[in-house]
């Protein structure tokens, strides 16, 4: 790996929402460390660049993740709590948190722009809508920071009393930020960027994940990450019970198929069902390969 680049990386920290932050730590391997691992028998410089881009490839096609796992990066994010909750679901990693039973809170809170407030999607449980007016998302913004404030207000009072710290720090929000250690290898990493990058995750952790993906783990592992983009992010994962639709619209000849097509050729498990997330995601997939008519 080119030590111009890691040293360019380490510890710059790249900007994410209004306070938070991303950086390199340290890193271990590259992309030839991983081809190295894969072939075992051969040494570092065996093979021209080319076999080891094709061999990378191959290895992610295939789901061959072990020499992935022989890559590491430690980053330092600072992120608000609600979305470290998410982050910290992902158990395939090393992490030491900044503890405010030890540290005053970090005096930093996530911010919600008047034209960045979302309604609850209608179709998913978990997700966002579209955005608010503007003009209502002014009102929004104004009791957020209302609210923040004199929530900051409560805990430093607290604090000034003589209040234990781990029973002050109770009532701050969860857009309070935080800060932590992160070390995780490639492999773990990258199935993390497939879940945290998809649009349809939480707006705030896709900004994390992207920045990530793009500004450190592309510049360290740019084969690699040809690779992640080419057969995990970019990809379109068919189901039995997919094949099966789209093989029998070939058979009659309806690709592209319409709506009505579709429903008339889906599987027989969906059939009875007036809500089926399957059927759903089967449909999506087939209008993201131009199989079904938009």
């Amino acid at each position: 790996m080119n030590s111009e680049i890691i040293a360019s990386l380490r510890w710059k920290k790249f900007p994410v929402l209004d306070h938070g932050f991303v950086c390199l730590v340290d890193v271990m391997g590259s992309d030839s460390a991983i081809v190295q691992a894969a072939r075992v028998s051969y040494g570092d410089g065996t093979k021209k660049v080319s076999d080891d881009r094709t061999l990378l490839r191959y290895l992610m096609r295939h789901q061959h993740t072990t020499p992935f796992e022989m890559a590491e990066i430690k980053f330092l994010v600072r992120v608000p709590m609600d979305c470290w909750r998410q982050w910290i679901r992902h158990r395939t990693a090393s992490v030491n948190e900044y503890s405010t039973r030890y540290s005053i809170a970090l005096d930093a809170v996530y911010g919600t722009s008047p034209e960045a407030w979302r309604t609850q999607s209608e179709t998913n449980r978990q997700g966002s809508g579209t955005c608010f007016d503007p003009e209502f998302g002014q009102i929004l913004t104004d009791n957020e920071q209302q609210f923040h404030r004199q929530a900051r207000e409560l805990y430093e009072q607290r604090i000034r009393q003589g209040v234990a710290r781990e029973q002050a720090r109770k009532d701050l929000p969860l857009s309070t930020y935080t800060e932590a250690y992160w070390k995780i290898d490639l492999h773990n990493l990258f199935r993390f960027l497939a879940l945290r990058m998809e649009p349809s995750a939480q707006y705030e952790i896709v900004q994390y994940a992207s920045t990530i993906g793009e500004q450190i783990v592309r510049p360290l592992f740019p084969n690699c990450w040809e690779a992640f983009l080419d057969y995990q992010f970019g990809s379109v994962q068919l189901s039995r019970l997919d094949q099966g639709v789209v093989k029998r619209l070939a058979e009659r000849g309806w690709l592209p198929a319409t709506r009505q097509q579709f429903l008339e050729l889906q599987d027989t498990a969906w059939k009875e069902l007036e809500r089926s997330r399957e059927r759903d995601e089967c449909y999506e997939k087939l209008q993201k390969l131009g199989l079904v008519k938009t």
